[in-house]
């Protein structure tokens, strides 16, 4: 894997995986990292390797979506391996505005494989990201693992399911060298902030309301975004051509647990003026349509077969999170601003 094409390489995981490739792993090729740059994907969390390593890491602006420009990236960058990160990815959006995930997570998932399929000759494999979500939900008891069937309740999830069965089709179809990943809930830095952990964090630095869906009971397995991205890799290094592994933190908590965490590690570290607690911030609000009890992840696969384990408890891995959030008041600022849209529209024109 000499020119990996990484697909949604400027969002939080995509990020979290070029970052571990050629700052701390054993890769010694070359990333050309494509991202249509939507809302979430923001080219300033790896500037500083456009400087460090001019001659390893490539940004090019453009759509997956976009055959032609496809066509021409893998032709010209030579592309000998494919990590697929780019998706619309936020279940709330998917409620909202479904047709974007139906593009993106569908249609673009189809059109880099037609790609790929062309240029098999010198393909050697490419990696799907996937979700635990197209699991649907389990109730108190039990673990997704790779035998679950599909049973998806959002849009998201949904499209996600379809772009998964579409690689495996075309490795049984087409013997194209493919592995796929399904992984539990991400947390860590670069996160955008409409997510659980990231929103909570920001909001209580800020003293805002925390809202929490219904009782806040629903189950989420937590995967610190580095421990991810290890895994990825270690699935494309030494993942047998064809199969899925899933991926997950062994870290299940209810959601209100988990904001609660949250509150009581920032009034550690950072206390408010008036001394309370932060879980004073807690709001409970309407339950979002479809909404999964619990998700929990059986890994075994990939701690069996291939050597891997979570590096990091959620506690610790919360700790860095936070701190890192704290640590860079800057990027959180540029983010919720919108400020970094603008830059990325002076600075980047489309392949």
């Amino acid at each position: 894997m000499k020119n990996m094409l990484v697909t949604g390489g400027c969002g939080f995981i995509g990020t979290g995986f070029i970052r571990l490739l050629l700052l701390d792993s054993d890769f010694d090729g070359r990333i050309i990292n494509v991202d249509h740059l939507t809302y979430a994907g923001n080219p300033a969390n790896l500037t500083d390797l456009e400087k460090l390593s001019p001659e390893r890491y490539i940004f090019l602006k453009a759509d997956i979506c976009d055959s032609d420009a496809m066509t021409r990236i893998f032709d010209w960058y030579e592309i000998d391996a494919v990590c697929h990160f780019a998706a619309e990815s936020h279940v709330d959006r998917s409620i909202v505005a479904p047709d974007a995930f139906i593009k993106t997570n569908i249609s673009g998932t189809f059109n880099l494989l037609e790609v790929a399929r062309r240029n098999s000759d010198r393909l050697n494999l490419f990696h799907h990201i996937s979700t635990d979500e197209v699991f649907g939900s389990l109730g108190p008891d039990g673990y997704f693992t790779e035998q679950t069937a599909y049973r998806p309740n959002s849009p998201y999830s949904a499209s996600k399911a379809a772009s998964d069965h579409l690689v495996r089709a075309y490795s049984k179809t087409y013997d194209l060298p493919v592995t796929v990943s399904n992984c539990s809930n991400n947390y860590g830095p670069y996160q955008f902030p409409e997510k659980l952990i990231p929103l909570m964090i920001l909001n209580a630095i800020e003293d805002k309301p925390l809202p929490v869906y219904g009782a806040g009971k629903n189950v989420r397995d937590w995967l610190y975004v580095e421990d991810h991205c290890r895994a990825v890799w270690r699935i494309m290094q030494k993942g047998t051509r064809g199969e899925t592994y899933n991926i997950g933190g062994r870290c299940e908590l209810a959601n209100i647990d988990t904001v609660n965490l949250i509150c009581d590690i920032l009034d550690e570290r950072l206390p408010r003026a008036n001394q309370s607690s932060r879980r004073d911030l807690i709001r409970f609000v309407k339950d979002r349509p479809g909404h999964d009890l619990r998700y929990a992840i059986d890994c075994s696969k990939l701690e069996n077969e291939l050597g891997w384990s979570a590096l990091e408890t959620f506690e610790t891995g919360l700790k860095k999170t936070i701190q890192w959030y704290l640590d860079n008041p800057q990027w959180v600022q540029s983010v919720k601003s919108g400020e970094y849209l603008k830059w990325v529209e002076e600075h980047y024109e489309a392949s």
